[in-house]
Order: C-alpha cells, then structure tokens, then sequence
C-alpha cells in the first residue's frame, strides 16, 4: 500500500477538490459547463419527438407580413380591428378551446386615425356641429382598441407580457396569484423583477386572464428553464403557460408545495404550484425545466394570416389550444434552446403547456445536491484507492465499468421518472482520477538547444522553432519587406489597477495573464515581438513565411479574448480586479528584422502599418469593441465574419480607413447574431448617407436588445451632434480622431 501512497493521495486531493465544488465552495466553471452539455444530450437523446396535437400555433410568419396585395397582412403590428376578427373567427368558425397570445398589446393602437380626428374635434373643430356629429358616428367604427376588447370579453383569452429589470412599467399587470402571505412569511427566492411591459388597461381588463413569457438565460446563453413564478413587489405571476392550462380547467387557485424536513427543524423548501389535479415542480429558483417534445416544429404551424383568410380547414384548430406568436426572424421573439439554436419562444410555451397536461417537466428535486455529493465520495474514494493497484488495463475496464453505470442511472431516472440530478462532477471525477493515474510517472527529459533555437526560442512558437532548427536556411535576422500581420494589445485601466496592488501581487497577476496571452499566439504560430509593461505586441510572416497571417492573427485575436474571460474566475479568488484587453490588427507591408544598437539588437517590425495596428487597438476604447482590425486585415482573414464598424482618420494619418470588429468563424455565428450585423450595416449606411432619423431608429433597436451597446450609443450620440452640425454634402463619413 505504501508504494502507492503517492497516487491515493493525489487522487484524494482530487475527490476533495471536486467535492468542494459540488458544496459550493471552490466553482469549478468547467463542471459547470461541462454539466449544461451533459443536460442537453440527455434532453436530446430522450425526447419523444411527437407532434401534440392538442396545441396549435397561429405564426406570424413571413407570409404574414408581406403586403395585402400579396396576400399578407402587412407590417406588424396590424391593426387591432383584423385581431377582434380573428377572434371572432376562432371562436366563432373554429370553435377552439383557449387562445393565448404571446404578443404585448402595450401601446394604442393609432392606425384607424381616430386619434388625429379626436385631436382636430378638440381643436379647431370643437365649436363645428358637423364635425362633432360625424366624430360621434364614426368614432365606434374607429375604436380598434374598444372593437378588440369586445372581441375577448366573455371569451377564454389570455394575453401575454413581460417583465423587466428596468423600474419602466406600461401597461396594466393582471390579479397576482400569489402574495407573500400565501408564504407564511417566508416567500421563496424566485425571479424578481423592478418593471414591466403590459397590456392596455382596456384589453387586459377584458382578457380572462394574462401570463408573462420570460425565460430563463442560463449562464451559456441558452434557454432551458421558465420562472412559474416571477415576483413583482409583494406579488408572484403565473407564466403564459400556467394561465392557459388553469383557464381551460376553471381557473383553480394555485397552491405552493412547501416540503418540511423532520430532520433539521424549521426547515422550508419550495419545491412546486398545485393547480386542481396538476402539479408543476419547480427547482431552486422558483423556474420549470422546458420539457421539449422534439426540434422545432412539434405542434402544428399554421400562417396567421390563412387563418384570417379562412384556408385553413376547421378539423385543424377545432377544440384547440391557440397560441399565437411570432416566428419572423425580424420580429425578435427567437431564442437559443437545447434542441435547436434558433427556437420560437411560442412553442416553448407550447412545449411547458404540454408537459403540464402530461406531467412530464423534469423535476430536480430539493436532495440533487445531496444526492451528487455522495455519488463522488462513494466513487470518487473507491477509485482513489482502488486504481492504483490496478494494471492499466484492468484500471480501464473498471474505469468505463463505473462510469457507464453512472451514466445509465443518471440517464434512466431523467428519462422514466423525469428526475434530474446532476451528473458532470462524477464524469469529471472518474475521468479524473484515471487519467492522473495513467500518467503518473511521466515526465520529459529536457533537450539542448540548437542554435537557431537560441535566436528565435524568446519569440515563436515551439513548432516554428524545429521547423527553423530543420532548415536553418529559412531563419534570417536581416532586414527586409514583407506583408505581415501585425497586433498590439493592451489592459484598459492598467494605472488604476497597478495602484491597487501592491508590486508583488501585480506582478504575479502580469505573469499569469500574460502567460496563457502568450500562449494563444504560440497556437496560432504568431511571434512575440515585445512585452512593454502591460501591453503585447506580436507578428505573423516572419520569421517564417505564412500565407495565412491575417486569419492567424484575428483567430489569435478571438482566442485570447476568450482565454481572458475564463481566467476571471480566478483572479477573482485572488481579490484581484477584473483584466480586460483591447486588440487591435492591421496588415500591410511592413520591415522586420534585428533592428537596434550595436550594444542591444531586437527582432521586431516597423512601418506604417504597425503605427496603424497601435492606433487601432486605442480606438477598441471609443467603440467599446474587444477587436478592431484594419481593411486589409479583413480582406485577407479568410472563413472569419467581421462587421464593418467606422471609417476613420487616425492620428498621424490623413486617409481615411475603414475598421471591422472580427465576430467569430462562418459557422459559429447564430442567426440572431448575423441579423444584428445586417441591422447594424444598414444603420452605417443611413448615417454615411445623412439620413439621422433613419439610421438612429436602427441603432436605438440595437441599443437595447444586442451585447454592443456602447458601439450603438457612440453612434446614437454623434448623430445627436451631427444633427445639429451637418458635415455638409462633401462628407466622406470618415471620423476624425485627435488622439492616440
């Protein structure tokens, strides 16, 4: 046992490790992450993938919008008066079970042009008989608010709306169907919002009842879960889904399921909502796991507007539960889920309405923690202790033996019971420890240097330097002309952040984030030219030629933002501040070689297009963007999508060039991600060509629903002072920058 001591104790320290983060203490982001892959394959690889035939989607979709003369309905929103009578129609002619609408009805609706009338009868016309006479006649006709109303009153109708962070409220809230009272004073900790986004008294007032769609995030971006319970001051709000179910069963009152332990005294957990016969378990967070059903596309689609044209054959939507949505790309309502990364989130709540007919939404019960916690000791300490006694093919046997059987209990209780519980720490942990067993013992002898490593060792990559040392006559450090690329990055805030620090405790954080900087650009076969303090400065082309050194460069550039963001966590352990860098990349004909004194020399490049790359990264300040790369850099960056940001005037220079912000390879960018850039390209546009009003309603778009917004604000305030200040019509929409 003693000869193994070493191992079982490594692999302790592993489990402990592990264990730690499982209790929350030490977060493992990589478990985490790890853990979201892990709930998604299982989803996928579970689901029943049938259509529900009990629930209909009316879409609006692109069909629906196209003008009327191509058999549209035109522009959303549409007038309120052709909503009363699709209502009429699916209530009337279809005869359906409950509509829902996944729409916010929070503005008038002025399209009739009753409110210009009204302001003329108050005006000029107010002492007019006549006028006042034809007002009052036409003025019911005209009321498309009051004729959609009328249309729900009395009818199963629930309107949707969403809730905010920001303190703005519009519109009328519906009855709460909770109140903190209904907690016995201890009300769970559920989503709680400042502000909302609501229906017009009128119509709210007529619905029979209201729900709120908003979704989950999660921390990767993707949606998987929905609050049933949202909390607004004292009151918590049913989600669209919940209000469709309670109101095709008589609307019964909702019940909180509050578990009590007889094990540790006065404890409480909410754990789920009793409707009548149904119940809906929720997890910490007061929010339900969707239960897809399938990809896009498990409920039947129908165009809105067949529907208002009456194509749309009866036995389709009879006795149904409608939901009306939107699926236009343009519209906005499309989120990221599980099953799919460009998802209408209709049929999320589609799939929610379903799983509470069924009783079907996953559930992770208030013991997963405990529950995963004892899976890794117990396992986590049998492999400690057992593996390494084994030989390395009886440890592979026994290693898949448990992992598999963790898996396929895992797996049965999701899929039978609808019992998640958390699976990515014991994956890790076996993984884990038979790794660190198999490598134990390893280590690699340490080689002398050739000379031409000891030329280039300081500056390139690993690989570059064997291919060098292999054919020593690619290496030289004279001068000479080569396009290349260029890039320089620095730390925004370095002052404030060095003065915060004490100089041991800076220089520990220089040396590891830089380090792993370095690394990227060792990946991406790019030379180091200098550390200047907190600042990088690296090449590709040279010494080595690279046909590709504008797209190696830009890739370097996103992984280090990248890598950036995942050391985080860890400085922030440290009570470190937070790191962020600007990148900026310019291609263009430039001289490198051993340049300097005969007492120091450095391997580096020089020219204008170096001067340019430094300008750029400085200007990553002003637009808020993580990278801004140079026009020549975006013509040779082959594979990678970049949006055109500004064209500008350096200081130094009196040409004016146009910058692009790199996004991300062709197959890594979503469609909401690719609709921004094409919205924001129109905006550049508009502004280049003078057209304010135009371009800044784009922008104001933008601004609150992308991730750019200091981009998006820059711009929104320079056409305020462009407004004022026309450039004339000689402007070239170049912008002028004075500093560096």
């Amino acid at each position: 046992m003693r000869k193994y001591r070493v191992r079982i104790a490594l692999g302790v320290i592993t489990v402990a490790l592990i264990l730690l983060h499982v209790s929350q203490h030490v977060p493992l982001p990589l478990i985490d992450k790890l853990e979201y892959i892990i709930y998604d394959t299982r989803l996928v690889l579970t689901m029943p993938g049938t259509l529900d035939t009990r629930i209909a989607i009316l879409e609006i979709d692109e069909a629906s919008l196209v003008e009327p003369q191509a058999g549209g309905e035109g522009h959303w929103p549409w007038p309120r008066d052709r909503l009363a009578l699709l209502l009429d129609k699916l209530f009337d002619q279809y005869h359906v079970a409950v509509v829902a609408f996944d729409v916010v009805f929070a503005e008038a609706d002025g399209s009739s042009g009753l409110n210009v009338l009204e302001r003329l009868g108050t005006g000029e016309f107010k002492d007019v008989p006549p006028f006042q006479a034809a007002l009052s006649k036409v003025r019911p006709s005209l009321d498309y608010d009051r004729i959609f109303a009328a249309s729900m009153a009395g009818r199963p109708v629930v309107l949707g709306y969403t809730f905010q962070a920001e303190s703005d409220r519009k519109g009328l809230l519906p009855r709460a169907v909770l109140s903190v009272p209904d907690f016995a004073g201890r009300p769970p900790s559920v989503a709680r919002f400042r502000g909302y986004s609501a229906n017009l008294p009128i119509l709210q007032n007529s619905a029979a009842s209201a729900g709120h769609f908003n979704p989950t995030i999660d921390a990767d971006g993707i949606t998987r879960r929905v609050p049933m319970l949202a909390r607004y001051g004292d009151g918590f709000y049913e989600p669209l889904s919940l209000a469709v179910v309670r109101l095709l069963f008589g609307s019964p009152d909702v019940l909180p399921i509050v578990l009590h332990s007889g094990i540790t005294p006065g404890y409480e957990g909410f754990d789920g909502l009793r409707i009548g016969s149904f119940t809906v378990p929720v997890d910490e967070d007061g929010a339900s796991l969707v239960p897809f059903r399938g990809h896009r596309q498990s409920f039947r689609y129908h165009s809105l507007t067949k529907v208002l044209n009456g194509s749309v054959p009866v036995a389709e939507l009879k006795d149904k539960i409608v939901l009306i949505g939107a699926t236009a790309p343009g519209l906005l309502d499309l989120r990221a889920t599980p099953v799919d990364p460009v998802y209408p989130g209709v049929e999320i709540q589609a799939n929610l309405i379903s799983g509470i007919l069924d009783q079907s939404i996953p559930h992770k019960p208030p013991y997963a923690p405990g529950a995963e916690f004892a899976l890794v000791l117990c396992t986590g300490l049998l492999l400690a202790i057992w593996l390494p006694m084994l030989a390395p093919q009886r440890a592979t046997l026994v290693t898949l033996t448990v992992l598999l059987l963790a898996v396929a209990l895992n797996l049965s209780l999701f899929h039978f019971a609808h019992i998640v519980l958390p699976l990515a720490a014991t994956v890790v942990t076996i993984l884990t420890l038979f790794i660190c067993n198999m490598a134990h013992g390893y280590f690699v002898v340490a080689r002398e240097r050739r000379q031409i490593t000891g030329l280039f060792g300081q500056y390139v990559p690993r690989e570059v330097v064997e291919r060098l040392a292999d054919n020593p006559a690619q290496a030289s450090m004279e001068g000479e002309s080569r396009e290349m690329t260029v890039l320089f990055t620095d730390v925004r805030g370095f002052t404030t952040i060095s003065e915060g620090l004490d100089p041991r405790a800076l220089s520990q954080l220089m040396n590891e984030f830089l380090t792993p900087l370095t690394e990227v650009i060792y990946k991406h076969r790019g030379t180091i030219d200098k550390y200047m303090g907190d600042c990088i400065m690296a090449f590709w082309g040279a010494p080595l030629a690279d046909p590709h050194h504008a797209r190696n460069g830009v890739l370097a550039g996103l992984e280090m933002q990248r890598t950036l963001k995942d050391l985080q966590p860890g400085f922030a352990a440290k009570n470190w501040p937070p790191i962020q860098i600007g990148v900026g990349i310019n291609t263009g004909r430039m001289s490198v070689g051993n340049m300097g004194s005969r007492v120091r020399l450095a391997y580096t490049v020089l020219g204008d297009a170096v001067n340019v790359a430094s300008r750029l990264e400085g200007l990553t300040r002003e637009y808020g963007t993580d990278i801004i790369v140079g026009e020549d850099t975006c013509s040779a960056a082959s594979g990678v999508v970049f949006r055109e940001i500004d064209r500008v005037r350096v200081k130094g220079k009196d040409a004016a060039i146009s910058i692009f912000e790199p996004l991300g390879l062709e197959d890594e960018l979503t469609r909401p991600m690719l609709d921004e850039i094409q919205l924001f390209q129109e905006a550049l546009q508009l502004y280049r060509k003078q057209h304010w009003d135009a371009s800044e309603q784009r922008l104001i778009k933008l601004a609150r629903a992308a991730r750019q917004s200091q981009l998006y604000s820059t711009f929104i305030r320079r056409i305020e002072y462009l407004r004022a200040n026309p450039p004339g019509a000689g402007w070239d929409g170049a912008f002028t920058f004075q500093t560096k």
